[in-house]
């Protein structure tokens, strides 16, 4: 005859074997060390990714931390909340490469275009002829006043800065270097002569970049 243990016997070994219900480590591992990649590459990428997994990880880690408290242990919703902080971790990841590919994308073409203007520079310094004999001075069209640096106006520093001002072919000065300084005064200067317009210089009826010497006097 088989002999039935007392059913609060069968019922304590139920709860005992809850209560021996393991976390699921292996998914927890993986969601920590994915999120410390993440974190690691980050930099100044991806932070809304990032601040989600960093939340999804805190859960997680709240969840772990309520069934060390408990008698009667049950992981279930620890291991989804492993699988989200995972999910959440690995698309940081995947932001944070996407948005370092757009950046070093960004930086190259910015990069092209510099190289670009510099060699736009160089080429009108070598073919501008330079304002004198049958080559008037070209007439301004646009203005800009320079704005006086506060360092140079409160120290009372003032003076004429002479600039060459190479005028492309459509008007506009496309580059412009100080021949005569006046350190404080320099900067501010150039930036007024670089948004200079003026009409362009015609040779024989061709539009022609030329280099016209300007004056930008201060006043304190």
């Amino acid at each position: 005859m088989r002999f039935a243990p007392p059913l609060g016997t069968a019922l304590f070994v139920a709860v005992a074997a809850a209560g021996c219900a393991a976390p699921p480590h292996d998914e927890i591992a993986g969601a920590r060390s994915a999120l410390e990649r993440a974190a690691a590459d980050a930099g100044d990428y991806a932070g809304d990714s990032l601040r989600q997994a960093q939340t999804a990880m805190t859960a997680l880690d709240a969840e772990l931390a309520d069934q060390e408290g408990r008698w009667i242990k049950s992981y279930d919703r620890t291991r989804t909340l492993a699988g989200e902080a995972r999910v959440a971790a690995d698309k940081a990841a995947a932001d944070v490469a996407a948005a370092r590919e757009r950046a070093a994308a960004a930086a190259a073409a910015e990069a092209a275009r510099a190289k670009a203007a510099a060699e736009e520079r160089a080429t009108l310094r070598r073919t501008a002829v330079r304002v004198g004999g049958r080559i008037p001075n070209p007439v301004k069209i646009k203005n800009v006043v320079p704005e006086y640096p506060p360092v140079a106006k409160s120290a009372r520093v003032g003076g004429v800065v002479q600039i060459a001002a190479t005028v492309g072919p459509d008007g506009k000065v496309r580059d412009a270097e100080v021949t005569k300084s006046v350190p404080l005064l320099d900067q501010a200067a150039l930036a007024a002569v670089r948004q200079w317009e003026y009409r362009p210089t015609r040779v024989k009826g061709v539009a022609v970049p030329v280099v016209v010497n300007v004056a930008v006097d201060f006043r304190p």
